[in-house]
């Protein structure tokens, strides 16, 4: 088991990471998810061993993380980390990148290593090229698979497919952490892309301003966000009152509702006045007003400026 207990570090004076409290399980795949500068980097960095506390201890197991002042290299043996800026060597091949801290004793054994790590991120035909040649989205998944080389026993990505193509993103993600499940490789993923989290994270945590605002199952974060900023983290977000959806007696609660719990009907008590519709290729999104709020709903058909339809909530 991972454990972070009530960790706070800061560059300066200013606090980035602040009494951040939390453990993840060994094979689990870990999510951790934020807008830009909330501490998900540094995050990583102080799990791998990269910078000393100010306050609090990290644990895997019964072994401490120590930072610079303990390690004559910082970083934990039993730990790997992806950085964003991927740390190949340019003139060296894809093959020897990858192979790099193999051993070379067993040679045939060595090649079926790196062989089987090409495979996985798909960049079996560039092995002889070298690194300076390849695209950055090409570099990247040359360093994910560096980074596997050895088995680590904690894998730790800071935004692992950022560069990659979309049409190539889904199938690496998925032979990725199918990979990592099969061999109980502990991962965490400090990501701004909500599939990352969403169709493979068990567990997500939540940082806004170097606090952890919460850690919960995945599913469950998506479905009952606690907070505005929580779900807007997963795309567009509309905030409603209730009494805007249904006809209630009582406390006027506020709703947050994501574009697809919206639909057109016949029946629907909340009037909004078409602005712009955006094809999303299954769907459309349609951008409305009112009352001065911008409201999101999706549809299946593009709709004509300044028509006013009745919205309903989806359950």
């Amino acid at each position: 088991m991972l454990q972070v207990k009530n960790i706070t570090f800061s560059y300066d004076k200013n606090e980035v990471i602040k009494n951040i409290n939390f453990s993840v399980n060994k094979g689990q795949n870990f999510a951790i998810i934020g807008e830009s500068g909330c501490g998900k980097s540094t995050l990583l960095k102080l799990i791998y061993g990269l910078y000393d506390l100010d306050q609090g201890q990290i644990f895997w197991n019964e072994n401490e993380v120590l930072g610079p002042k303990f390690h004559l290299i910082p970083g934990m043996p039993y730990m790997k980390y992806l950085a964003q800026d991927f740390d190949l060597m340019p003139y060296i091949t894809v093959a020897e990148n990858v192979g790099k801290y193999l051993s070379n004793i067993y040679s045939e054994i060595k090649q079926n290593r790196i062989n089987e790590l090409l495979e996985i991120v798909e960049m079996t035909e560039y092995s002889n090229v070298k690194a300076k040649f390849l695209s950055g989205g090409q570099q990247q998944r040359v360093a994910l698979a560096k980074v596997l080389a050895l088995e680590p026993e904690v894998l730790l990505l800071d935004e692992p497919f950022s560069q990659i193509d979309n049409f190539r993103k889904n199938s690496l993600r998925r032979k990725l952490f199918s990979y990592l499940k099969s061999k109980e490789i502990t991962c965490l993923v400090a990501t701004h892309d909500s599939s990352d989290s969403l169709s493979f994270a068990d567990e997500t945590i939540v940082l806004n301003n170097g606090n952890l605002v919460i850690k919960e199952k995945s599913i469950q974060l998506y479905k009952h966000p606690i907070n505005k900023y929580v779900a807007s983290l997963y795309g567009d977000v509309n905030e409603l009152k209730l009494s805007q959806l249904v006809e209630i007696d009582g406390e006027d609660e506020t709703i947050l509702l994501f574009p697809h719990q919206l639909k057109i009907t016949e029946s629907g008590i909340f009037k909004v006045k078409v602005v712009h519709s955006f094809f999303k290729g299954s769907h459309y999104l349609i951008q409305s007003e009112a009352n001065n709020n911008v409201i999101f709903f999706e549809h299946n058909c593009e709709l004509k400026i300044n028509s006013e339809v009745l919205l309903s909530h989806i359950k």
